[in-house]
């Protein structure tokens, strides 16, 4: 087994120490765009898990806590790549759904490639988005889930902004670990990403941002 494939093992199980070990043994040897991947995919296993009923919802906010842990290792050399603002972006994970590990993944992969984004958190309503459109103006809106009920929930939120005349204002990308091409044309988003490397890739390409 991978190291990489060992952190993916420790932070499904929720083995906090043992992840944070790992994630620093990892930072010696791979770039950090396969040490988050590796990130993505025990989440969606943590997801997985969920859904069946094997965590509860103390076992996502802890995934989350642990992630949080990982971030903080990983963010001085994101840091040191950053470059100038190229948008903004408003991001935030959709109604129903509590899991941040993704959002805050994409979040950290977007500021380095230089967007500007504005969090607004998860288990956020439609309505609540609309008023940060209102307000932020963005460029792009970012909807982030990864339960399987986050698809309904990021069609209603397009539609909240349909309903609101604000839909041809932004581009408007989903993500996660469900979401797919059926995905986005059901809901009528722009984009689709279940990564936060692909997902910045198409965020340039949305606002015809050349590599």
């Amino acid at each position: 087994m991978s190291l990489l494939d060992e952190i993916v093992s420790a932070f499904a199980d929720l083995d906090e120490e043992r992840t944070i070990n790992l994630v620093k043994e990892a930072l010696e040897k791979y770039p950090l765009n396969e040490i988050f991947d590796a990130c993505r995919r025990a989440t969606d296993i943590v997801g997985e898990r969920y859904e069946r009923g094997e965590y509860f919802l103390s076992e996502l906010v802890y995934a989350g806590h642990i992630f949080n842990r990982i971030l903080e290792l990983l963010l001085p050399r994101l840091e040191r790549e950053r470059v100038s603002i190229l948008g903004t972006i408003l991001l935030g994970t959709v109604e129903g759904d509590v899991h941040d590990i993704g959002k805050n993944i994409f979040k950290a992969f977007a500021e380095a490639a230089g967007f500007k984004v504005i969090d607004i958190g998860v288990d956020v309503p439609p309505q609540k988005f609309v008023e940060a459109v209102k307000e932020h103006k963005p460029d792009i809106v970012g909807l982030s889930g990864l339960l399987t009920l986050a698809i309904d929930s990021m069609k209603r939120t397009i539609d909240a902004l349909k309903a609101e005349g604000l839909r041809d204002k932004v581009k408007v990308i989903i993500g996660g670990g469900r979401v797919d091409e059926y995905a986005k044309n059901y809901t009528g988003a722009d984009a689709w990403a279940d990564s936060a490397t692909k997902g910045v890739k198409l965020c340039k390409e949305l606002l015809g941002i050349k590599e």
